[in-house]
Formats: C-alpha cells, structure tokens, sequence
C-alpha cells in the first residue's frame, strides 16, 4: 500500500510543471481580463460632451463615443496641446489607449456658420 503510495506521488511529481501551467491557464480564464472600459449611458455621453467643450483650445466640437473607441472631431484639433489635453481625458474617462482614440480637425463650413 506503501509502495502504491510512492509510486503515485513521483508520477505526479513528475507532471507538476504541465499541472501548474494548467492551473494557471484555468485561473487566467476565469478572471476578468484586458483592460475595462466604461460605455456611457446617454447622460453620461451629454457630460462627457460638455467636459470636453471646456477644454481651453478644443472649441466647437463633435464626439463619438462606442464601446470600441472615441472620435472627437473639433476646431481646435489642429494644435498639439489641445490633442493631448482631449487624447488624456479621453483616457482617463474611458481608460481607451491613445490608438482607440481619434482627433480630427472641424471643417471649416460646419464651424458654426462661420465662413
């Protein structure tokens, strides 16, 4: 019985490295994973709309907001200060990296009637 035992314990001594990465692929799985990122309900958009039109610089502006990234198009897109100050607060309310985030320029026939 002993020896049945000893037997067991080194074969599963000899499995415990394919064993331990099982386990951890399972533990892995089972976790949530990747980063999380907050989908806006229609108010929040609203909010989150407003807070981005009173970044110094950043003026007239559109903005997209979906689960899989953020496109703000507006007037000030063109000056880098204003592109890192909207590329960061994206990031920061969205928790998107900077590659699911586009700024573009507004064209100048859709600023506000100005010709």
């Amino acid at each position: 019985m002993m020896k049945d035992w000893k037997s067991r314990l080194k074969q599963l001594d000899a499995l415990k490295y394919p064993l331990l990465v099982l386990l951890l692929g399972i533990l892995l799985m089972v976790l949530p994973g990747g980063v999380r990122t907050k989908t806006a309900g229609a108010g929040e958009e609203d909010s989150f709309r407003q807070l981005i039109s009173r970044i110094e610089g950043v003026g007239e502006s559109c903005l997209a907001l979906s689960e899989k990234g953020v496109v703000i198009v507006c007037e000030g897109a063109e000056d880098p200060e204003v592109r890192l100050s909207l590329t960061q607060a994206i990031r920061s309310y969205t928790g998107f990296s900077s590659d699911r985030i586009t700024i573009l320029k507004m064209a100048e026939h859709e600023r506000g009637g100005k010709a």
